[in-house]
């Protein structure tokens, strides 16, 4: 094989998976930070446990999850459209560090609490910039593509970073263990905002197709935003926070049900490897999902991981040992079947003047709304365990039938499907 058609073939694959330099920075930067973010998170509800916070504090610190990330999408979006990808990146990351920094120094659950404000902070604040980033450096044909990798990638340090937290609390203990994983996750934030910042091109700031003012001036009021919103979007959004109500009623306590409750226990060790399944699951389904949803309509594929969503809660509660649990994670990690793709749907049906301030405020309506009922699954989950997974089920079975039912679609012209046909890559 000479060099120039190895070359010519890893231009192809380059071009296939929607991969340019500023996307390839972006894809580093999620594995570095994310391995760090994964190698502790994941065990915070057990950290907290272990400093003596209660189920409270674990419902707490889910819903501040959910508050803070919605309340920092619309701002993360306005701040990429003011300051530009790769500047506002280098302030998210920032964030990210000090509270990971917070954590390490100061040992006890209520500074978990304060630094979670900070470092749970970074997905939420940076995905409109990615999102928009990619549908700006990509072609209409390879956009759902662009977001899939972006999603791929991410759940590499979500397989991995709970294997290496279960080992750190493994050798070191609950204590120790979780504070030495923060360090190398501050470690980590660090050599991500070095990296990104070599790779990431500085985008030109030029109006948008049609001159709308809202690229050179971004809008500040999400409530004139709102009104730009398209009913399909708004039908799509309160599906997403049904099933969300179905995914975060019990996410918190997974933990504490696997490693605590059920009648064979798994360990810290084990819990990573349940981790991994949902994962590597997720990974194998992400590009052929991808190729389809690129080529046809995107609703099949969005209802279809709604309804593993609200199958996890109800598997789960049968699920009483490791075996069993295996096939619990393996459903969990089919869930991602068509996420990539729902957030290719979002940016759609975004206006094409402001995507990542329209993409932001769409996570901040959900996300505050859904913290509510993530608050809410601790003291469902005093009640009983049961009585927590089963109101997650019913609240998915509404969102998926009503988004079956009344969700709407972006109709692929001709000129996209033309596009398909010109491209080698695809």
């Amino acid at each position: 094989m000479t060099p120039d058609s190895v070359r010519n073939k890893t231009a192809r694959l380059s071009g296939f998976l929607g991969l340019q330099r500023s996307t390839v920075g972006v894809l580093a930067m999620v594995i570095l930070v994310g391995m760090g973010e994964r190698m502790a998170e994941r065990f915070l509800p057990i950290y907290i446990m272990a400093l003596g916070g209660s189920a409270v504090a674990i419902g707490l610190l889910q819903a501040m999850d959910n508050l803070l990330s919605a309340l920092y999408s619309f701002p993360g979006g306005y701040l990429s459209d003011r300051m530009g990808t790769k500047r506002a990146l280098v302030v998210f990351n920032l964030v990210a560090i000090a509270g990971f920094g917070i954590v390490v120094v100061v040992p006890t659950w209520q500074a978990v609490l304060a630094g979670a404000v900070l470092f749970i902070s970074w997905s939420a604040i940076s995905l409109p910039a990615t999102m928009s980033l990619i549908y700006k450096v990509l072609p209409r044909h390879k956009r759902t593509m662009g977001v899939t990798m972006h999603s791929l990638v991410r759940r590499i340090p979500m397989a991995l970073g709970p294997v290496m937290g279960g080992l750190f609390i493994t050798v070191w203990g609950e204590e120790d263990g979780v504070r030495l994983a923060f360090l190398a996750a501050l470690i980590m934030a660090a050599a991500a905002l070095f990296l990104q910042q070599r790779l990431l091109e500085d985008e030109p700031r030029s109006p948008a197709a049609g001159g709308d003012a809202c690229v050179l001036v971004p809008e500040k009021n999400p409530v004139r935003l709102y009104r730009q919103m398209r009913p399909a979007m708004k039908g799509l959004l309160v599906s997403d926070i049904l099933v969300r109500f179905c995914e975060q009623i019990p996410y918190a306590f997974v933990v504490v049900w696997c490693m605590k409750i059920i009648d064979q226990p798994v360990s810290a060790l084990q819990f990573g490897v349940l981790t991994t399944v949902e994962m590597a699951t997720a990974v194998l389904v992400y590009i052929p999902v991808a190729y389809l949803a690129d080529r046809t309509t995107k609703k099949p594929f969005v209802t279809i991981t709604f309804a593993f969503f609200t199958l996890f809660p109800l598997v789960l509660w049968y699920s009483r040992s490791f075996e069993w649990l295996i096939l619990a994670f393996f459903l969990r990690g089919l869930k991602e079947f068509g996420e990539p793709t729902r957030k290719a749907l979002i940016m759609d049906l975004a206006p094409d003047s402001c995507k990542a301030g329209m993409f932001g405020l769409y996570y901040l309506i959900r996300d505050v709304i859904v913290s509510i009922a993530a608050f809410g699954g601790a003291f469902l989950w005093q009640a009983s365990p049961q009585i927590n997974f089963m109101t997650a089920f019913v609240f998915g079975v509404i969102g998926t039938l009503g988004f079956a039912i009344l969700g709407r679609d972006v109709q692929r012209s001709g000129a996209d499907q033309d596009a398909h046909k010109a491209d080698p890559a695809s």
